[in-house]
């Protein structure tokens, strides 16, 4: 199992840039994906962004070219760089941290941060 604890949301006006922080409880290497996903009102949470344990990153098409996420090893901290903010990313966004260790399979979350974008 892995504790995460997201920070950095905020309110924002469109155009503007967040960075969102998400601090594990071990090596970030020891994990096999780790992910930001979001979940709006009404909608289903939806992956915005991953960065594997050998650092191959991914994203959603809505979120190319404006979001980034890296890792600091050394804090046990990934980031999500959110830039040119639209009123559509706003959520509330989550950390995940998935894989499978020592033969048991986890899948474990942070508590969620509320980034709001204005128009």
């Amino acid at each position: 199992q892995v504790q995460l604890v997201e920070s950095g949301g905020g309110l924002v006006q469109a155009g503007g840039s967040l960075r969102l922080s998400c601090a594990a409880s071990r090596s970030i290497f020891s994990i096999n994906v780790m992910g930001w996903y979001r979940q709006a009102p009404g909608n289903q949470r939806e992956l915005v962004a991953l960065i594997t344990s050998g650092g191959t990153t991914d994203y959603a098409d809505s979120v190319k070219g404006r979001f980034t996420t890296s890792r600091d090893s050394a804090k046990n901290t990934v980031y999500l760089q959110m830039n040119s903010l639209k009123p559509e990313d706003t959520a509330v966004y989550y950390c995940n941290a998935k894989g499978r260790r020592w033969g048991v399979d986890y899948d474990d979350w942070g508590q969620g941060t509320q980034v709001t974008v204005s128009s």
